[in-house]
């Protein structure tokens, strides 16, 4: 009986409305002070007031479960996208209640606001919905749903609590990389920024000899088995394929450094996955190698149906360390895992033309056995400081400090290219286009 009591009070509330009206009583016995007149009305209005309540205690809690609530999640979420949830509310009273909504989100969205407010008729259902953008890897934990209802008389706020605690694990931008996968299947991808490649002569993979028919490339036209035909016949050639494909992510701290809520780690993974996605999707082998003082996580190539699971539950571990990236572990490791010529993408940073000196004779040993492509990152903050007026002398330090580091950029892109190893200098918002962009260009060019 205390236990039923004690959930009774701690999840009644009372409302605005009430206190209004309470405001008033008091206002109407302090007026029968100077207004004798007034007689027995302050007291008949307090009473009203009271047995209002009363019939509206009655009316929420005459009917044990008169709401019932859940949230709608889906099993994972996605990092740096916004992600689509929703509660889920059914009233089942047989009058129209006003609804306060709260879903504790995870501490992680530092949000306190997530309350939704509507109005439900007899037996009406209503799934509201709310986006969230998680900047982090990880479990995020949520907690229970919290419903705040109120009867048309509005004077006191019966809470349900429903118990919807769960974790949900937020994976590496697996929207993204959907998104980049429909727009590659219907050949839409200009439209997010995707260029088109112009092919340089023929691919080396013969495919077959097939009638010519007007639009075909004369220069293919097969002499001899037009022949033996008696009709044109050209050669077909294809894609190259099964060619390997491996991401190189740095995970040091030179990758710790934030942009727009996300380290750079984060959007390395990102770009990462949405590349050996595409590489898959155009029959590639994707393999993936992360690094930092010690050796990380290592999937050799391959293109078998569950290899992007593979490479995306190994992603969503990933931590950036604290130490300097192991480069003779790295080329050993190269090396050691990538049997033959591959495209390799190395995903890192570098704020000064000393930090690339330190790595360059690694870069150059790699370069020596495959196709190694540099991507690194532009400092957004140090482009926007350098492209300010200077009011002041200590702005035009600022300035010039700044100036000089975004030209250090473009010298260690220079610096990459005379040893003949190719480049991405990009910003980080940029950097799943620009490196998709390079790898078609690589294709195209038919450089692997």
């Amino acid at each position: 009986m205390k236990k039923i009591f004690s959930t009774f009070y701690t999840n009644l509330f009372l409302a605005n409305r009430l206190f209004i009206a309470l405001g008033c009583s008091v206002v109407f016995f302090v007026f029968s002070f100077f207004f004798p007149w007034l007689g027995v009305l302050p007291e008949l209005f307090f009473w009203v007031i009271t047995v209002i309540v009363i019939i509206d205690i009655i009316l929420l809690y005459r009917i044990p479960n008169g709401i019932f609530a859940r949230r709608h999640a889906p099993e994972r979420l996605s990092n740096n996208d916004e992600n689509e949830l929703g509660v889920y509310i059914e009233n089942r009273y047989p009058f129209k209640i006003s609804a306060g909504i709260i879903d504790e989100i995870p501490f992680q969205f530092q949000k306190r606001d997530v309350w939704f407010k509507t109005d439900l008729q007899p037996q009406q259902t209503k799934l509201i919905n709310y986006l969230l953008r998680p900047v982090k890897r990880g479990e995020y934990g949520f907690g229970d749903i919290r419903v705040y209802i109120r009867s048309p008389l509005g004077l006191i706020n019966r809470r349900y609590n429903f118990k919807q605690g769960e974790v949900l694990p937020v994976y590496p931008s697996f929207l993204q990389m959907r998104r980049y996968e429909l727009m590659a299947i219907s050949h839409r991808l200009n439209e997010i920024g995707i260029k088109k490649i112009r092919r340089l002569g023929h691919s080396l993979e013969f495919d077959q000899v097939k009638t010519y028919v007007p639009g075909d490339d004369y220069r293919a036209i097969n002499w001899k088995a037009t022949a033996r035909h008696g009709s044109l016949m050209t050669n077909a050639y294809t894609d190259e394929k099964s060619q390997h494909v491996y991401c190189v992510i740095d995970k040091s701290r030179v990758m710790k450094m934030p942009f727009d809520g996300l380290s750079l780690l984060d959007y390395a993974i990102n770009a990462s996955l949405v590349l050996l996605n595409v590489a898959l999707l155009k029959e590639d082998k994707a393999g993936l190698i992360t690094i930092s003082e010690k050796k990380g996580a290592v999937i050799p190539a391959d293109r078998r149906p569950g290899q992007l699971n593979k490479i995306m539950e190994v992603l969503y571990k990933e931590k950036t360390r604290y130490l300097e990236t192991n480069m003779e572990l790295l080329y050993t490791t190269v090396r050691g895992v990538i049997k033959q010529r591959s495209l390799v993408v190395f995903f890192t940073n570098y704020e000064s033309l000393s930090a690339l000196n330190r790595q360059l004779p690694f870069l150059k040993r790699i370069a020596k056995f495959h196709l190694l492509l540099v991507v690194f990152f532009e400092n957004t903050e140090l482009k926007k400081l350098s492209g300010e007026h200077a009011a002041d002398v200590e702005s035009i330090y600022i300035k010039t400090i700044a100036e000089k580091f975004a030209y250090d950029k473009k010298l260690i892109v220079k610096e990459l290219a005379k040893h003949g190893i190719p480049s991405i200098l990009s910003a980080p918002q940029n950097l799943t286009i620009n490196t998709v962009n390079r790898y078609f260009e690589i294709k195209a060019k038919q450089k692997i």
